[in-house]
């Protein structure tokens, strides 16, 4: 890597650190080639992204950043997931942790929150922001269903009064 692609570099992580919601940071502990093009395509499909770092140059590149109180976690064979719904990157990490024993989540940022391991569990077991806007929804929408419910309700009781009535005049 010459200096002008180390340049490019430092410039990416300090972009994925102002872009998204959350970065996290986990180990890759043996990963084959093929295991992490999965990780990726997973993470890519959920609306987020996984990227291999060199450790010094994170450090640089979150130097002055909210991403610099977790600078320490940049050791050993160092791997980013990152995602603009706080929720999606934890979601689907923990879910690929859980099946792969080699990949180890340090922790990670969240705004200007550093969090464990505890914390991207905690953020994996949240609903997403589509799952909370349609539960939204949904109980917008049962309020007006109850009272047009409760609106109908008084004449159908009334139409199978007079069928029952109709019925037993007929027998």
């Amino acid at each position: 890597m010459d200096r002008s692609q180390k340049s490019e570099m430092v410039d990416w992580i300090g972009n994925v650190f102002d872009t998204n919601e959350v970065v996290l940071v986990f180990h890759n502990a043996g990963l084959t080639v093929s295991q992490v093009a999965e990780l990726r395509s997973q993470m890519r499909e959920a609306g987020g992204g996984v990227k291999v770092v060199k450790n010094r140059l994170a450090k640089i590149a979150v130097n002055g950043k909210s991403g610099e109180k977790i600078a320490g976690l940049f050791k050993g064979p160092t791997v980013l997931a990152y995602s603009e719904d706080p929720v999606t990157a934890p979601k689907v990490l923990t879910k690929y942790a859980k099946g792969n024993d080699k990949v180890v989540i340090l922790g990670g940022i969240m705004g200007e929150t550093p969090l464990d391991e505890a914390g991207v569990q905690s953020l994996a077991s949240m609903p997403s922001r589509e799952e909370i806007l349609s539960s939204i929804a949904g109980m917008l929408g049962a309020p007006a269903s109850n009272l047009a419910s409760a609106i109908g309700a008084p004449a159908s009781n009334i139409a199978s009064i007079l069928k029952t009535l109709e019925e037993r005049e007929a027998a």
